[in-house]
């Protein structure tokens, strides 16, 4: 009973993580981690493990998982995974990499917490997890976005609060998925950028999309010429009419859009300050790499 008791507990404080805006992965990662004893930490065999079925990740660097193996052969898995019990073996919730990096460093077993989440939940922190600590591609993260749009019934604006996006963001990223594949490989493979991707979905005709996408990566255009080119209404048809701002309230508004697409993430212009908004320190060296800022000293 008191073993209960303690799960429907752990289970309410994660709940809270779950319905703050936004989430920080690490945030609930490391409540998981304070909230767990030693004793109930748990070794589980590498062969009973499978990959968490809303991984949004296709590929793994994998010169970064042999330097992680070689950091686990010297020190051992200094974090445990997060596991849920499945039908057959368990499913990973949190940790996919280190378990990659275990096998290759030829360990038989990892540490493990498993903890009882649902479907919605586990596809939200495999999003998170590579959202907040790595680098998804484009499509990657906009496959993610939709899956999560699809499963949790959530608007974009809702979405959007939850991951600490801007809404312009998701639209963009959601965007990406209505391109003819070979442009959504070209993205994949990084032939195009995600600037020159987003001007592209922007426009209507495929022909015309493929034609730009070519071009691009031909002439090794810069996305400001790639908008630039795209300029003409008589030449190019886009899906979405211009936005006026003639009603606009607030007079930084049209700015704040601007913003919010480029960075990705919620802007705001008031009081003569900008202010920009990021999960963690992951998300503002994001921000800051697209701002071209060097923090090194």
């Amino acid at each position: 009973m008191e073993n209960n008791s303690k799960r429907r507990a752990l289970g309410r404080g994660l709940e809270e993580l779950f319905y703050n805006e936004p989430i920080a992965y690490d945030k609930m990662e490391e409540k998981i981690l304070t909230e767990t004893p030693k004793e109930a930490i748990t070794k589980v065999k590498i062969a009973e493990l499978r990959s968490n079925p809303y991984q949004p990740r296709q590929v793994f660097d994998q010169e970064a998982l042999e330097e992680l193996a070689s950091s686990i052969k010297e020190h051992g898995v200094f974090q445990p995974i997060i596991i849920k019990k499945s039908i057959k073996g368990y499913e990973i919730i949190a940790g996919e990499r280190r378990v990659k990096a275990s096998a290759l460093a030829g360990l038989d077993e990892v540490p493990a917490i498993i903890r009882d989440f649902t479907d919605a939940e586990m596809m939200e922190i495999a999003l998170l997890e590579n959202l907040q600590r790595e680098n998804l591609s484009a499509i990657e993260e906009s496959t993610a976005y939709k899956k999560l749009l699809d499963s949790l019934a959530l608007t974009q604006e809702q979405l959007a609060k939850r991951l600490g996006k801007s809404r312009s963001h998701i639209t963009n990223m959601l965007g990406l998925l209505n391109l003819p594949q070979d442009i959504q490989d070209a993205i994949a493979s990084k032939k195009i950028t995600m600037g020159h991707a987003r001007v592209l979905s922007k426009l209507e005709d495929e022909n015309q999309q493929r034609e730009l996408s070519k071009k691009v990566i031909e002439e090794e255009l810069s996305v400001r010429q790639l908008e630039e080119l795209t300029k003409s209404k008589d030449k190019f048809t886009r899906t979405h009419k211009m936005k006026t701002h003639s009603k606009q309230t607030n007079e930084y508004q049209y700015l704040e859009e601007e913003l919010c697409d480029k960075l990705g993430t919620k802007v705001k212009l008031k009081s003569n300050k900008i202010e920009i908004s990021f999960v963690n320190g992951n998300d503002l060296n994001r921000l800051l790499e697209i701002m071209n800022l060097d923090t090194r000293s």
